[in-house]
């Protein structure tokens, strides 16, 4: 069984046997083995070992990696510093730049959100060179709604940033009683004006988390 940690081994200790885990895993052994996927099997749960189950305070759900060389590192909209920030990413920082007056970073690495306790989570942890998507509907979704479901279910206060169709499809999948869901368009250049630009969603974010005092998340600190 691959490791992530020993806290997020044991709370997924049953996804990671169960048949639907296992028939992903002889998948995932055949597409590394014979194209090139992305990222790097070492950083497929790079999101959970930065950011432990008892720190998560934000969940921010991505669709998949991305399928260009040198960009997916585990991170939803995360690319390593150096390689150009990605579109959607320029949107994502220029929201938050109009809501709390932050300048632009100059890296794309998010590590320093998910050190902050933002789960940066993809629905699907895995997609070959060039094919975004190419990895949907092969299993990983069982895996992620899981986490989802665990976070939803064993923790309280946390924010779920739900953008575009894909993520805000798995609202069904969050206790609302107990969690702050917020919803919007996907911040890639296609919808980013059909409402996430103006969402409000990382000022949102940090009342919630000082509500329920939680120490908010400083979206300028990467």
């Amino acid at each position: 069984m691959i490791k992530i940690s020993e806290e997020w081994d044991e709370i997924l200790k049953d996804e990671f046997s169960s048949p639907e885990y296992l028939k992903l895993r002889e998948f995932l052994k055949e597409e590394y083995s014979t194209k090139t996927i992305y990222p790097s099997m070492y950083d497929i749960f790079n999101s959970m070992k930065l950011t432990s189950f008892k720190d998560v305070k934000v969940v921010l759900l991505g669709q998949d990696p991305y399928h260009n060389q040198g960009q997916a590192m585990g991170l939803s909209f995360s690319v390593p510093n150096g390689v150009q920030i990605p579109p959607s990413l320029q949107n994502i920082y220029k929201e938050i730049g109009k809501e709390l007056g932050i300048a632009t970073p100059n890296s794309g690495d998010l590590t320093g959100w998910a050190k902050q306790g933002v789960l940066l989570l993809n629905a699907v942890l895995t997609v070959r060179e060039h094919q975004a998507n190419s990895h949907k509907g092969k299993g990983w979704e069982f895996f992620t709604d899981a986490i989802i479901k665990k976070i939803s279910d064993q923790k309280e206060g946390v924010v779920f940033l739900l953008w575009g169709g894909n993520a805000r499809s798995k609202r069904t999948l969050i206790d609302r009683s107990k969690h702050l869901v917020l919803e919007c368009a996907h911040p890639s250049p296609l919808s980013a004006y059909n409402g996430f630009f103006g969402c409000g969603h990382f000022i949102k974010t940090n009342e919630y988390l000082i509500k329920n005092g939680v120490t908010p998340i400083e979206w300028g600190a990467l």
